[in-house]
C-alpha cells in the first residue's frame, strides 16, 4: 500500500524530523482518561477560546494569510475569521441542548422499558487541515471535535507555513494545551499519527490524497471524514437575472484566487443568453479588479505550473485574461472550452472560468450527471420549478440557488460531499455528531419478569410472543 507520506513526499520534498507521534497520542489519551473533557463547562471554555483567538489575534491571522496566500485583510476576515467565529458562537449557544440524552419509544415487547441515546466523545481525534483556508478549515472541524468532548491533534498544512506556525503559537494560548496539540511538519508525521491509532480522522483536501488517508486508516479501522473537492458547476437559465448571476459568479471565482473547494468551476448557460452572460462576466470582472494587480497569487510553484498547463493547452477561446507571471495568473474567462480537455475534467482550483453553452436545462443536468458528483452545484434562475429540478436531479454535496459559496456559512446546514467530493458532513450540530458516538441505552425493570420469554416454550407462549414482536 502506498502511504500518505510516500504520496505527499513526492510533492513536498524531504520530510522534516517529526515529533514522536505515539507519545503525542499517548499524552492526549492520558488527558482524555481523566474525564476533564466531558463536562459542559470545559467544552464551552474551549469554544470560547477559539472565538477569542480569531477575534483578539485577527491581525496575526491576517499577516499569516497575506504571507501564504497574498490575501488582503478584508478577505482574510471574511474567509477565515468571521466564518470561524460564527461557527464557534453557534456551537456555544446550542451545545447544552446537543449534549442532552434523547428519549425514544420502545416496541411493545420491551415495555415498560425506557430507551434513549446519548452522544459520547470518541476520544483522541485528528484534524488534517488544508492550505487554502488554513484557519477556518482547521478550527472549524475542531469546534465540532471539542464540542463533542474529544482531545484533538491538529495537523495544519505544510503548504501554508506562516499559518501553520501561527496556529502552533496561538492555539496553546487559548485552548487546553493538554487536550489540544498542534503538530507541524510534512507528510511523514501525518502517517505516523495515523499509525498511532486515533479514534477519528478528519481530512480536508484533494480527492487523490483523501484516498490515501482512507487507505492509511483502513488497517486500524479508524473512521474518517473526508471533505474533498470537485468541479462545482453553475447553471444559468434563460430567465435568470443575468446581471446578478454574473456578479455573484465572478465574486465566487475571485475569492482566494479561485483556490476554494466550493468555487464555481465552470458555467453551463442556455444558448439564448450565453453572449449576454459572457459580456456581463467580463464587465463585472473588470469592475471588481479595479486597483488590483493584473494577476492573482497562486499558493506555490506546483499549483502555478498545473494551472499554467491548463491554459497552455488552449482548450477554448480566451475572452479575457490568460496571462501569467512567475507566481500569479490573471483571472481568465474561456468560452466554448473543449469538454474533453484537462480544463474540463480536473478541478481547476484557480482563477480560470470556462463557459459552455447548452440548449436547455435538461442538457445542463445531463452534462453534470455524466461526471463525478461535485461538492456544490449552483443554479441561477427565477423559476422555482427549475431550481427544484436541480435540487432533486443533480447529486452533489449541496446546492445553492441564485448565489455561490454562501451555503457554507450556515451552521444550521450540514456541509459535506458525496462520492468523489467527500464522505461525511459537519458544521453546527452536524460537526458535534461527526465527532461523537451515538450510544444507545435501555433501562428494563426487574419486575414483571414474564416466564414465557424464556425456554422451554409452550405453543401458547410462542403465539403470544409472535403477537408482541
Amino acid at each position: 500500500m502506498t502511504s500518505v507520506a510516500d504520496h505527499q513526499a513526492r510533492n513536498t520534498g524531504t520530510n522534516t524530523a517529526a515529533p514522536q507521534a505515539t507519545e503525542i497520542v499517548a499524552e492526549l489519551r492520558t488527558t482524555f482518561a481523566t474525564g476533564r473533557t466531558k463536562p459542559l463547562g470545559w467544552r464551552l471554555r474551549q469554544l470560547e477560546g477559539i472565538a477569542r483567538l480569531v477575534t483578539e489575534r485577527e491581525s496575526d491571522i491576517a499577516a499569516a494569510l497575506a504571507s501564504d496566500l497574498g490575501r488582503n485583510a478584508h478577505d482574510s476576515w471574511f474567509g477565515d475569521i468571521a466564518s470561524t467565529k460564527g461557527e464557534a458562537d453557534y456551537a456555544i449557544r446550542h451545545l447544552k441542548k446537543w449534549m442532552r440524552p434523547k428519549r425514544v419509544g420502545v416496541p411493545l415487547a420491551l415495555m415498560p422499558g425506557r430507551a434513549s441515546y446519548r452522544y459520547e466523545a470518541l476520544g483522541v481525534v485528528m484534524v488534517i487541515g488544508p492550505w487554502n483556508y488554513p484557519f477556518y478549515l482547521c478550527l472549524g472541524p475542531m469546534i465540532g471535535a471539542l464540542a463533542a468532548g474529544n482531545c484533538v491533534v491538529l495537523k495544519p498544512s505544510e503548504h501554508a507555513l506562516a499559518s501553520s506556525a501561527a496556529m502552533a503559537e496561538l492555539i496553546p494560548q487559548y485552548l487546553d494545551g493538554e487536550a489540544v496539540k498542534v503538530v507541524e511538519g510534512e507528510a511523514q508525521i501525518t502517517q505516523d499519527l495515523i499509525d498511532a491509532r486515533l479514534d477519528h480522522i478528519f481530512f480536508t483536501g484533494g480527492t487523490e490524497i483523501g484516498r490515501k488517508v482512507m487507505e492509511a486508516a483502513a488497517p486500524h479501522l479508524t473512521p474518517v471524514t473526508l471533505e474533498l473537492g470537485g468541479k462545482s458547476p453553475v447553471i444559468v437559465t434563460k430567465d435568470a437575472d443575468i446581471e446578478v448571476a454574473a456578479r455573484r459568479i465572478v465574486w465566487g471565482k475571485l475569492i482566494n484566487s479561485g483556490q476554494t473547494c466550493l468555487a464555481p468551476d465552470y458555467v453551463l448557460v442556455e444558448d439564448l443568453v450565453k453572449d449576454q452572460l459572457v459580456t456581463r462576466l467580463k464587465s463585472e470582472l473588470a469592475e471588481m479588479r479595479v486597483g488590483e494587480d493584473p494577476g492573482q497569487k497562486i499558493v506555490n510553484e506546483r499549483q502555478f505550473g498545473r494551472l499554467k498547463g491548463l491554459l497552455d493547452e488552449k482548450p477554448g477561446q480566451v475572452v479575457v485574461g490568460g496571462q501569467s507571471d512567475a507566481t500569479s495568473i490573471e483571472p481568465t474567462i474561456i468560452v466554448d472550452a473543449d469538454p474533453q480537455s484537462a480544463l474540463m475534467n480536473a478541478e481547476i482550483f484557480g482563477p480560470i472560468l470556462p463557459v459552455l453553452g447548452v440548449n436547455s436545462l435538461s442538457d445542463a443536468i445531463a452534462f453534470i450527471n455524466s461526471r463525478e458528483k461535485p461538492l456544490a452545484a449552483y443554479i441561477f434562475s427565477n423559476s422555482k420549478a427549475d431550481q427544484r429540478r436541480v435540487f432533486e436531479e443533480v447529486p452533489s454535496g449541496g446546492v445553492t440557488a441564485n448565489h455561490t459559496l454562501m451555503h457554507v456559512l450556515a451552521p444550521q446546514l450540514p456541509f459535506g460531499g458525496v462520492g468523489d467530493s467527500g464522505i461525511g458532513a459537519y458544521h453546527g450540530k452536524w460537526g458535534f455528531e461527526c465527532f461523537s458516538h451515538r450510544k444507545s441505552t435501555l433501562v428494563m425493570r426487574a419486575r414483571p419478569d414474564l416466564r414465557m420469554i424464556y425456554p422451554p416454550y409452550s405453543d401458547r407462549d410462542k403465539k403470544l410472543l409472535r403477537r408482541l414482536a
